[in-house]
Protein backbone atom coordinates (compact mmCIF):
# COMPACT_ATOMS: atom_id res chain seq x y z
CA UNK A 1 0.00 0.00 0.00
CA UNK A 2 1.22 3.34 -0.96
CA UNK A 3 0.20 6.11 1.24
CA UNK A 4 0.30 10.03 0.02
CA UNK A 5 -1.82 12.86 1.11
CA UNK A 6 -2.69 13.62 -2.32
CA UNK A 7 -3.50 11.89 -5.56
CA UNK A 8 -3.99 13.49 -8.68
CA UNK A 9 -5.42 11.40 -11.36
CA UNK A 10 -4.44 12.61 -14.84
CA UNK A 11 -1.45 14.49 -16.55
CA UNK A 12 -3.11 16.41 -18.63
CA UNK A 13 -3.18 20.87 -18.72
CA UNK A 14 -5.42 20.03 -15.47
CA UNK A 15 -3.49 17.55 -13.39
CA UNK A 16 -0.02 19.57 -14.26
CA UNK A 17 -1.85 22.61 -13.29
CA UNK A 18 -2.79 21.20 -10.22
CA UNK A 19 0.96 19.65 -9.22
CA UNK A 20 2.14 22.87 -10.38
CA UNK A 21 0.45 24.90 -7.85
CA UNK A 22 -0.22 22.70 -4.80
CA UNK A 23 4.31 22.34 -5.14
CA UNK A 24 4.67 26.47 -5.20
CA UNK A 25 2.44 26.36 -2.05
CA UNK A 26 4.20 24.13 0.14
CA UNK A 27 2.14 20.89 -1.01
CA UNK A 28 4.29 18.26 -1.80
CA UNK A 29 3.47 15.26 -0.67
CA UNK A 30 1.47 13.95 -3.74
CA UNK A 31 1.66 11.51 -6.67
CA UNK A 32 0.40 11.93 -10.01
CA UNK A 33 -1.49 8.81 -11.78
CA UNK A 34 -2.03 8.76 -15.50
CA UNK A 35 -2.22 5.81 -18.16
CA UNK A 36 -0.12 7.18 -20.38
CA UNK A 37 4.09 7.20 -20.80
CA UNK A 38 3.98 11.20 -20.71
CA UNK A 39 2.36 14.92 -19.95
CA UNK A 40 -0.64 15.73 -22.18
CA UNK A 41 -3.67 14.02 -22.04
CA UNK A 42 -5.82 15.16 -24.86
CA UNK A 43 -2.51 16.40 -26.30
CA UNK A 44 -0.63 13.44 -25.94
CA UNK A 45 -3.06 10.78 -27.35
CA UNK A 46 -4.71 12.97 -30.28
CA UNK A 47 -1.88 12.86 -32.75
CA UNK A 48 -4.41 12.51 -35.94
CA UNK A 49 -3.25 14.55 -38.65
CA UNK A 50 -4.01 17.95 -38.45
CA UNK A 51 -4.85 18.01 -35.43
CA UNK A 52 -4.48 21.94 -33.45
CA UNK A 53 -5.85 24.35 -31.48
CA UNK A 54 -9.38 26.26 -32.08
CA UNK A 55 -8.07 28.71 -29.24
CA UNK A 56 -5.15 31.18 -29.47
CA UNK A 57 -1.51 29.86 -28.68
CA UNK A 58 -0.96 32.99 -26.28
CA UNK A 59 -4.53 32.18 -24.32
CA UNK A 60 -4.10 28.19 -24.45
CA UNK A 61 -1.16 28.05 -22.02
CA UNK A 62 -0.41 29.06 -18.31
CA UNK A 63 -0.43 32.26 -16.95
CA UNK A 64 2.40 31.13 -14.65
CA UNK A 65 4.13 29.92 -17.47
CA UNK A 66 3.87 31.81 -20.37
CA UNK A 67 5.81 31.04 -23.90
CA UNK A 68 7.12 33.44 -26.07
CA UNK A 69 8.11 30.82 -28.49
CA UNK A 70 5.17 30.03 -30.39
CA UNK A 71 5.41 29.45 -34.04
CA UNK A 72 1.62 30.31 -35.01
CA UNK A 73 -1.01 32.28 -33.77
CA UNK A 74 -3.22 29.31 -33.72
CA UNK A 75 -0.70 25.96 -32.49
CA UNK A 76 -0.75 22.71 -33.91
CA UNK A 77 -0.58 19.33 -31.44
CA UNK A 78 3.56 19.02 -31.44
CA UNK A 79 3.92 22.02 -30.17
CA UNK A 80 0.97 22.22 -27.41
CA UNK A 81 2.35 18.60 -26.48
CA UNK A 82 5.81 20.11 -26.38
CA UNK A 83 5.27 22.89 -23.94
CA UNK A 84 3.18 20.64 -21.12
CA UNK A 85 6.18 18.31 -21.31
CA UNK A 86 8.65 21.71 -21.29
CA UNK A 87 6.18 22.90 -18.04
CA UNK A 88 6.91 19.54 -16.27
CA UNK A 89 10.23 19.43 -16.61
CA UNK A 90 10.44 22.70 -15.44
CA UNK A 91 8.84 21.63 -12.27
CA UNK A 92 10.39 18.03 -12.20
CA UNK A 93 6.91 16.76 -11.88
CA UNK A 94 8.19 13.74 -13.81
CA UNK A 95 9.74 12.34 -10.81
CA UNK A 96 6.10 12.50 -9.00
CA UNK A 97 4.21 10.78 -11.62
CA UNK A 98 3.24 7.21 -11.90
CA UNK A 99 3.51 6.34 -15.44
CA UNK A 100 1.56 3.47 -17.61
CA UNK A 101 -1.03 3.18 -14.68
CA UNK A 102 -4.19 2.63 -15.25
CA UNK A 103 -6.77 3.32 -12.14
CA UNK A 104 -9.48 0.55 -12.13
CA UNK A 105 -11.35 1.68 -8.94
CA UNK A 106 -11.15 4.80 -6.44
CA UNK A 107 -13.11 4.59 -3.29
CA UNK A 108 -13.77 6.63 -0.49
CA UNK A 109 -13.53 4.56 2.88
CA UNK A 110 -15.69 6.66 5.60
CA UNK A 111 -14.26 4.60 9.01
CA UNK A 112 -10.83 5.81 7.69
CA UNK A 113 -11.51 8.82 6.36
CA UNK A 114 -9.35 8.45 3.14
CA UNK A 115 -9.73 7.22 -0.54
CA UNK A 116 -8.67 3.78 -1.77
CA UNK A 117 -6.90 4.09 -4.83
CA UNK A 118 -6.54 0.35 -7.40
CA UNK A 119 -4.36 0.39 -9.90
CA UNK A 120 -2.93 -2.02 -12.29
CA UNK A 121 0.23 -1.55 -10.63
CA UNK A 122 -0.59 -1.59 -6.98
CA UNK A 123 -2.88 0.25 -4.18
CA UNK A 124 -2.90 3.88 -3.34
CA UNK A 125 -4.22 5.56 0.17
CA UNK A 126 -4.61 9.28 -0.29
CA UNK A 127 -6.30 11.56 2.01
CA UNK A 128 -7.37 13.85 -0.62
CA UNK A 129 -8.09 12.88 -4.16
CA UNK A 130 -8.12 15.45 -7.73
CA UNK A 131 -9.46 13.94 -10.47
CA UNK A 132 -7.70 15.52 -13.98
CA UNK A 133 -9.25 13.07 -15.97
CA UNK A 134 -10.76 15.70 -18.77
CA UNK A 135 -13.70 15.42 -20.62
CA UNK A 136 -12.25 14.87 -23.77
CA UNK A 137 -10.40 11.22 -23.11
CA UNK A 138 -12.47 8.81 -23.54
CA UNK A 139 -13.51 8.12 -27.17
CA UNK A 140 -16.88 7.52 -28.43
CA UNK A 141 -18.33 4.64 -31.29
CA UNK A 142 -21.68 5.66 -33.52
CA UNK A 143 -23.95 3.04 -32.37
CA UNK A 144 -24.00 1.79 -36.07
CA UNK A 145 -25.46 -1.92 -36.53
CA UNK A 146 -22.68 -4.16 -38.41
CA UNK A 147 -19.69 -1.70 -37.21
CA UNK A 148 -17.60 -4.98 -35.34
CA UNK A 149 -18.12 -6.85 -38.88
CA UNK A 150 -15.97 -4.57 -40.80
CA UNK A 151 -12.84 -6.74 -41.47
CA UNK A 152 -10.76 -3.76 -43.05
CA UNK A 153 -9.40 -0.86 -40.62
CA UNK A 154 -11.15 1.05 -38.45
CA UNK A 155 -9.88 3.46 -35.80
CA UNK A 156 -11.13 6.64 -33.56
CA UNK A 157 -9.46 10.08 -34.38
CA UNK A 158 -8.21 9.80 -30.85
CA UNK A 159 -6.10 6.50 -31.17
CA UNK A 160 -5.20 6.93 -34.59
CA UNK A 161 -3.05 4.32 -36.08
CA UNK A 162 -0.04 5.89 -38.06
CA UNK A 163 1.39 2.35 -39.06
CA UNK A 164 -1.16 1.99 -41.87
CA UNK A 165 -0.55 3.30 -44.88
CA UNK A 166 -3.87 5.48 -46.04
CA UNK A 167 -2.62 6.81 -49.52
CA UNK A 168 -4.62 5.98 -52.12
CA UNK A 169 -7.00 4.15 -50.28
CA UNK A 170 -10.52 4.46 -50.30
CA UNK A 171 -11.10 6.04 -46.69
CA UNK A 172 -14.87 6.95 -44.80
CA UNK A 173 -14.59 9.72 -42.11
CA UNK A 174 -17.49 9.19 -39.82
CA UNK A 175 -18.43 12.76 -38.38
CA UNK A 176 -17.98 16.18 -39.10
CA UNK A 177 -17.28 17.85 -35.76
CA UNK A 178 -13.82 19.52 -34.36
CA UNK A 179 -11.68 16.82 -35.09
CA UNK A 180 -13.19 15.35 -38.15
CA UNK A 181 -12.67 18.93 -40.06
CA UNK A 182 -9.19 19.06 -39.50
CA UNK A 183 -8.88 15.59 -40.60
CA UNK A 184 -10.62 16.07 -43.87
CA UNK A 185 -8.50 18.39 -45.53
CA UNK A 186 -5.49 16.15 -44.70
CA UNK A 187 -6.95 12.73 -45.61
CA UNK A 188 -8.34 14.70 -48.96
CA UNK A 189 -4.70 15.34 -50.24
CA UNK A 190 -3.70 11.94 -50.20
CA UNK A 191 -6.24 8.94 -50.03
CA UNK A 192 -7.82 7.96 -53.21
CA UNK A 193 -11.07 8.57 -52.51
CA UNK A 194 -12.78 9.94 -49.14
CA UNK A 195 -16.52 9.51 -48.52
CA UNK A 196 -17.05 11.89 -45.57
CA UNK A 197 -20.70 11.39 -43.59
CA UNK A 198 -22.32 13.76 -42.31
CA UNK A 199 -25.44 13.79 -39.59
CA UNK A 200 -25.49 17.81 -38.64
CA UNK A 201 -23.15 20.65 -40.58
CA UNK A 202 -21.58 22.65 -38.28
CA UNK A 203 -20.92 26.22 -38.44
CA UNK A 204 -17.68 26.36 -39.63
CA UNK A 205 -15.91 30.31 -39.44
CA UNK A 206 -12.47 31.12 -41.13
CA UNK A 207 -9.18 30.63 -38.50
CA UNK A 208 -6.90 33.49 -38.66
CA UNK A 209 -3.86 31.61 -38.34
CA UNK A 210 -0.39 32.44 -39.39
CA UNK A 211 3.06 31.93 -38.28
CA UNK A 212 4.68 34.83 -35.95
CA UNK A 213 7.50 36.30 -37.29
CA UNK A 214 10.66 36.28 -35.61
CA UNK A 215 10.17 39.77 -34.65
CA UNK A 216 7.74 39.09 -32.67
CA UNK A 217 8.76 36.47 -30.94
CA UNK A 218 11.76 38.37 -30.22
CA UNK A 219 9.39 41.17 -28.71
CA UNK A 220 7.20 38.74 -26.49
CA UNK A 221 10.42 37.86 -24.97
CA UNK A 222 12.33 41.03 -24.66
CA UNK A 223 9.85 43.75 -24.37
CA UNK A 224 8.37 43.25 -20.50
CA UNK A 225 4.67 42.91 -20.55
CA UNK A 226 4.02 42.31 -24.20
CA UNK A 227 2.79 38.95 -24.54
CA UNK A 228 0.92 39.42 -21.28
CA UNK A 229 -0.67 42.55 -23.36
CA UNK A 230 -1.20 40.57 -26.32
CA UNK A 231 -3.05 37.40 -24.04
CA UNK A 232 -5.14 40.12 -22.24
CA UNK A 233 -6.50 41.55 -25.80
CA UNK A 234 -6.77 38.40 -27.32
CA UNK A 235 -8.96 37.10 -24.10
CA UNK A 236 -11.27 40.44 -24.21
CA UNK A 237 -12.38 39.97 -27.70
CA UNK A 238 -13.10 36.37 -27.24
CA UNK A 239 -15.07 37.16 -24.02
CA UNK A 240 -17.65 39.31 -26.02
CA UNK A 241 -18.79 36.61 -27.49
CA UNK A 242 -19.82 35.07 -24.30
CA UNK A 243 -22.64 37.46 -24.17
CA UNK A 244 -24.17 36.45 -26.89
CA UNK A 245 -23.95 33.08 -26.74
CA UNK A 246 -25.78 33.02 -23.01
CA UNK A 247 -27.99 36.44 -23.35
CA UNK A 248 -28.29 37.79 -26.91
CA UNK A 249 -27.63 34.79 -29.21
CA UNK A 250 -28.90 37.70 -32.03
CA UNK A 251 -25.81 38.93 -31.52
CA UNK A 252 -24.11 36.51 -32.83
CA UNK A 253 -25.74 36.90 -36.52
CA UNK A 254 -22.90 38.77 -38.11
CA UNK A 255 -21.02 34.84 -37.53
CA UNK A 256 -23.46 33.66 -39.19
CA UNK A 257 -22.88 36.03 -42.41
CA UNK A 258 -18.82 35.18 -41.78
CA UNK A 259 -19.97 31.57 -41.77
CA UNK A 260 -21.86 31.74 -45.16
CA UNK A 261 -18.87 33.40 -46.78
CA UNK A 262 -16.64 31.14 -45.91
CA UNK A 263 -18.85 28.27 -47.58
CA UNK A 264 -19.08 30.52 -50.89
CA UNK A 265 -16.00 30.88 -51.09
CA UNK A 266 -14.68 27.14 -50.39
CA UNK A 267 -17.29 25.35 -52.31
CA UNK A 268 -18.53 25.91 -55.85
CA UNK A 269 -21.84 23.80 -56.11
CA UNK A 270 -24.76 24.89 -55.26
CA UNK A 271 -26.20 21.73 -53.72
CA UNK A 272 -23.16 21.17 -51.89
CA UNK A 273 -23.37 24.51 -50.19
CA UNK A 274 -27.00 23.67 -49.14
CA UNK A 275 -25.64 20.51 -47.51
CA UNK A 276 -23.18 22.13 -45.30
CA UNK A 277 -25.25 25.12 -44.06
CA UNK A 278 -26.59 24.52 -40.48
CA UNK A 279 -30.36 25.03 -40.17
CA UNK A 280 -29.68 25.94 -36.82
CA UNK A 281 -28.38 29.56 -34.53
CA UNK A 282 -24.31 30.16 -34.52
CA UNK A 283 -22.93 28.46 -31.39
CA UNK A 284 -26.10 26.16 -30.24
CA UNK A 285 -23.30 23.58 -30.91
CA UNK A 286 -19.48 24.14 -30.88
CA UNK A 287 -18.33 26.99 -33.56
CA UNK A 288 -15.36 25.63 -35.57
CA UNK A 289 -12.48 27.08 -37.29
CA UNK A 290 -10.79 26.17 -40.41
CA UNK A 291 -9.80 27.91 -43.82
CA UNK A 292 -9.53 23.98 -46.05
CA UNK A 293 -12.31 22.15 -44.23
CA UNK A 294 -14.78 23.56 -47.53
CA UNK A 295 -12.37 23.39 -50.04
CA UNK A 296 -11.40 19.78 -48.84
CA UNK A 297 -15.02 18.48 -49.31
CA UNK A 298 -14.68 20.59 -53.05
CA UNK A 299 -12.29 18.23 -54.31
CA UNK A 300 -13.38 15.77 -57.08
CA UNK A 301 -12.03 12.89 -54.81
CA UNK A 302 -14.19 13.83 -51.46
CA UNK A 303 -18.12 12.77 -51.38
CA UNK A 304 -20.14 14.26 -48.50
CA UNK A 305 -23.19 11.59 -47.49
CA UNK A 306 -25.77 13.00 -45.78
CA UNK A 307 -28.00 10.28 -46.16
CA UNK A 308 -27.86 8.44 -42.25
CA UNK A 309 -25.61 5.12 -42.41
CA UNK A 310 -28.40 1.93 -42.17
CA UNK A 311 -25.32 -0.31 -41.65
CA UNK A 312 -21.89 -1.05 -41.60
CA UNK A 313 -20.78 -4.39 -43.89
CA UNK A 314 -17.98 -6.36 -43.57
CA UNK A 315 -16.19 -4.18 -46.91
CA UNK A 316 -18.44 -0.86 -46.29
CA UNK A 317 -20.98 1.11 -45.63
CA UNK A 318 -24.85 1.05 -46.71
CA UNK A 319 -27.06 4.43 -46.44
CA UNK A 320 -30.62 4.27 -45.79
CA UNK A 321 -31.30 5.54 -49.28
CA UNK A 322 -30.12 2.05 -50.11
CA UNK A 323 -26.50 2.89 -51.53
CA UNK A 324 -23.20 0.71 -50.44
CA UNK A 325 -20.12 2.35 -50.27
CA UNK A 326 -17.13 -0.36 -50.46
CA UNK A 327 -14.20 1.42 -48.19
CA UNK A 328 -10.71 -0.25 -47.13
CA UNK A 329 -10.86 1.98 -43.72
CA UNK A 330 -13.00 3.75 -41.92
CA UNK A 331 -12.25 6.48 -39.38
CA UNK A 332 -14.67 7.57 -36.31
CA UNK A 333 -14.60 11.02 -35.61
CA UNK A 334 -17.40 10.95 -33.38
CA UNK A 335 -15.94 12.64 -30.42
CA UNK A 336 -16.25 11.61 -26.92
CA UNK A 337 -18.13 10.81 -23.29
CA UNK A 338 -18.14 13.53 -21.94
CA UNK A 339 -21.71 13.80 -19.85
CA UNK A 340 -21.14 9.89 -19.99
CA UNK A 341 -17.79 8.87 -19.57
CA UNK A 342 -17.16 5.37 -18.09
CA UNK A 343 -14.55 6.79 -15.94
CA UNK A 344 -17.64 8.07 -13.34
CA UNK A 345 -18.58 4.34 -12.81
CA UNK A 346 -14.89 3.52 -11.16
CA UNK A 347 -15.56 6.68 -8.32
CA UNK A 348 -17.43 5.65 -5.24
CA UNK A 349 -18.53 7.92 -3.04
CA UNK A 350 -19.29 7.40 0.71
CA UNK A 351 -22.39 5.70 0.29
CA UNK A 352 -21.12 3.57 -2.32
CA UNK A 353 -22.96 4.16 -5.18
CA UNK A 354 -20.84 5.50 -7.50
CA UNK A 355 -20.77 8.62 -9.19
CA UNK A 356 -22.15 7.49 -12.69
CA UNK A 357 -25.16 6.45 -10.80
CA UNK A 358 -25.34 9.65 -9.11
CA UNK A 359 -25.81 11.31 -11.88
CA UNK A 360 -27.60 9.19 -13.49
CA UNK A 361 -30.10 9.42 -11.03
CA UNK A 362 -30.17 12.82 -10.03
CA UNK A 363 -28.56 14.44 -13.07
CA UNK A 364 -24.59 15.84 -13.68
CA UNK A 365 -23.83 18.88 -11.66
CA UNK A 366 -21.37 19.85 -9.12
CA UNK A 367 -20.68 22.72 -6.71
CA UNK A 368 -18.28 25.67 -8.59
CA UNK A 369 -17.69 22.41 -10.98
CA UNK A 370 -15.40 20.80 -8.35
CA UNK A 371 -17.09 19.15 -5.53
CA UNK A 372 -19.89 17.27 -5.16
CA UNK A 373 -22.19 15.65 -2.25
CA UNK A 374 -21.52 12.11 -0.94
CA UNK A 375 -17.42 12.40 -2.39
CA UNK A 376 -15.69 13.62 0.70
CA UNK A 377 -12.32 15.27 -0.29
CA UNK A 378 -12.75 15.11 -3.91
CA UNK A 379 -12.04 17.60 -6.56
CA UNK A 380 -13.14 17.45 -10.00
CA UNK A 381 -11.13 19.24 -12.81
CA UNK A 382 -13.46 20.54 -15.59
CA UNK A 383 -16.36 19.16 -14.11
CA UNK A 384 -19.86 19.81 -14.51
CA UNK A 385 -20.65 23.62 -15.64
CA UNK A 386 -17.31 25.09 -16.71
CA UNK A 387 -16.90 24.20 -20.14
CA UNK A 388 -16.54 27.09 -22.73
CA UNK A 389 -17.67 27.85 -26.25
CA UNK A 390 -15.99 30.62 -26.95
CA UNK A 391 -12.14 30.62 -24.94
CA UNK A 392 -9.68 28.93 -23.08
CA UNK A 393 -9.92 26.17 -21.15
CA UNK A 394 -6.77 27.07 -19.15
CA UNK A 395 -8.62 30.16 -18.22
CA UNK A 396 -11.59 27.86 -16.08
CA UNK A 397 -8.39 25.51 -15.10
CA UNK A 398 -6.84 28.15 -13.22
CA UNK A 399 -9.62 29.62 -11.56
CA UNK A 400 -10.47 25.83 -10.36
CA UNK A 401 -6.96 26.26 -9.07
CA UNK A 402 -7.34 29.15 -6.87
CA UNK A 403 -10.25 27.28 -5.23
CA UNK A 404 -8.43 24.11 -4.71
CA UNK A 405 -5.31 25.96 -3.21
CA UNK A 406 -6.87 27.88 -1.14
CA UNK A 407 -9.09 25.13 0.51
CA UNK A 408 -5.54 23.46 1.30
CA UNK A 409 -4.48 26.49 2.91
CA UNK A 410 -7.33 26.40 5.16
CA UNK A 411 -6.88 23.17 5.56
CA UNK A 412 -3.17 23.83 6.64
CA UNK A 413 -4.49 26.70 8.95
CA UNK A 414 -7.24 24.83 10.33
CA UNK A 415 -7.08 21.05 10.72
CA UNK A 416 -9.20 20.22 8.14
CA UNK A 417 -9.20 16.03 7.37
CA UNK A 418 -12.54 16.17 5.82
CA UNK A 419 -14.43 18.23 3.64
CA UNK A 420 -17.65 17.39 2.13
CA UNK A 421 -20.05 20.24 -0.12
CA UNK A 422 -23.74 20.29 1.48
CA UNK A 423 -26.22 18.73 -0.37
CA UNK A 424 -28.74 22.43 -0.14
CA UNK A 425 -25.27 23.94 -1.60
CA UNK A 426 -24.82 22.19 -4.53
CA UNK A 427 -28.47 22.13 -5.19
CA UNK A 428 -28.96 26.04 -5.04
CA UNK A 429 -25.82 26.80 -6.94
CA UNK A 430 -27.33 23.95 -9.76
CA UNK A 431 -30.45 25.83 -9.79
CA UNK A 432 -28.46 29.55 -10.66
CA UNK A 433 -26.45 27.88 -13.27
CA UNK A 434 -29.45 26.40 -15.12
CA UNK A 435 -31.83 29.75 -14.68
CA UNK A 436 -29.04 31.74 -16.29
CA UNK A 437 -28.74 29.48 -19.26
CA UNK A 438 -32.60 29.67 -20.26
CA UNK A 439 -31.67 32.71 -22.61
CA UNK A 440 -28.81 31.25 -23.98
CA UNK A 441 -28.28 29.96 -27.31
CA UNK A 442 -28.00 26.01 -26.26
CA UNK A 443 -31.34 26.34 -25.18
CA UNK A 444 -33.06 28.56 -27.82
CA UNK A 445 -30.69 27.91 -30.93
CA UNK A 446 -32.76 24.86 -32.43
CA UNK A 447 -30.13 22.44 -32.15
CA UNK A 448 -29.69 18.65 -30.13
CA UNK A 449 -26.17 18.06 -29.04
CA UNK A 450 -24.22 16.78 -25.86
CA UNK A 451 -24.47 19.49 -24.20
CA UNK A 452 -27.91 18.89 -22.70
CA UNK A 453 -28.20 15.72 -19.89
CA UNK A 454 -31.42 13.47 -20.08
CA UNK A 455 -33.43 15.69 -17.65
CA UNK A 456 -32.97 18.60 -20.20
CA UNK A 457 -30.39 20.25 -18.27
CA UNK A 458 -27.20 21.96 -20.12
CA UNK A 459 -24.90 20.41 -17.85
CA UNK A 460 -21.36 20.89 -19.63
CA UNK A 461 -21.25 24.49 -20.14
CA UNK A 462 -20.76 28.27 -18.21
CA UNK A 463 -23.16 30.81 -18.44
CA UNK A 464 -22.07 34.19 -19.64
CA UNK A 465 -17.93 35.44 -18.70
CA UNK A 466 -15.48 33.45 -17.48
CA UNK A 467 -14.25 36.46 -15.52
CA UNK A 468 -17.22 35.88 -13.04
CA UNK A 469 -16.66 32.26 -12.60
CA UNK A 470 -12.99 33.86 -11.69
CA UNK A 471 -14.77 35.51 -8.78
CA UNK A 472 -16.63 33.00 -7.70
CA UNK A 473 -13.75 30.68 -6.76
CA UNK A 474 -11.42 33.09 -5.79
CA UNK A 475 -11.82 31.64 -2.16
CA UNK A 476 -12.60 28.23 -1.05
CA UNK A 477 -15.89 28.99 0.74
CA UNK A 478 -15.87 26.86 3.51
CA UNK A 479 -20.01 28.17 4.77
CA UNK A 480 -20.94 25.85 1.85
CA UNK A 481 -19.11 22.77 3.17
CA UNK A 482 -19.48 20.04 6.05
CA UNK A 483 -16.24 19.89 7.56
CA UNK A 484 -14.22 17.78 10.07
CA UNK A 485 -10.70 17.84 11.42
CA UNK A 486 -8.56 14.96 12.66
CA UNK A 487 -10.40 15.21 16.05
CA UNK A 488 -13.18 13.51 14.81
CA UNK A 489 -10.49 10.34 15.75
CA UNK A 490 -10.17 11.67 18.93
CA UNK A 491 -13.29 14.20 20.06
CA UNK A 492 -11.33 15.30 22.95
CA UNK A 493 -9.07 17.33 20.77
CA UNK A 494 -12.19 19.53 19.39
CA UNK A 495 -15.68 20.04 21.04
CA UNK A 496 -16.91 16.60 20.74
CA UNK A 497 -18.28 16.26 17.28
CA UNK A 498 -14.75 16.01 15.74
CA UNK A 499 -15.02 20.39 14.98
CA UNK A 500 -12.72 22.81 16.38
CA UNK A 501 -14.44 25.78 18.17
CA UNK A 502 -11.97 27.94 15.55
CA UNK A 503 -12.81 26.30 12.46
CA UNK A 504 -16.56 26.67 13.44
CA UNK A 505 -15.56 30.32 13.53
CA UNK A 506 -14.20 30.58 10.23
CA UNK A 507 -17.16 28.45 8.58
CA UNK A 508 -19.72 31.14 9.85
CA UNK A 509 -17.84 34.46 9.75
Amino acid sequence: MNVVKIAIIGAGFSGLGAAVKLQQNGFDDFVILDRGSNFGGTWRDNTYPGAACDVPSHLYSYSFALNPSWSRSFSQQPEIHKYINGVADKYDLGSRTQWNTEVIKTAWDEKAGHWVIDTDKGQWEAEFLIGGIGPLCEPKLPDVTGIESFTGEIFHSARWNHDYELAGKRVAVIGTGASAIQIIPELAKKVGRLDVYQRTAPWVLPRADRPYSAKENWAFKNIPGFQRAVRASIYASHELVSFGLTHQPNVLAPAKIIGKQNIARGISDPALRAKVTPNWKVGCKRILLSNTYYPALNQSNVELVTDPIKEVTSSGIITADGVSREVDAIVIATGFHVTDSPTFEHIIGKDGRSLAQVWEAEGMNAYKGSTVNGFPNMFLMVGPSTGLGHTSMVYMIESQLNYLVDYFKLSRQYGISRVEVRADAQHDYNVTIQKNLKTSVWETGGCASWYKDKFGNITTLWPGFTFNYRRLTRKFDLAAYDTSTAAAIAPAAGDGDGTTNTLKEAVTS
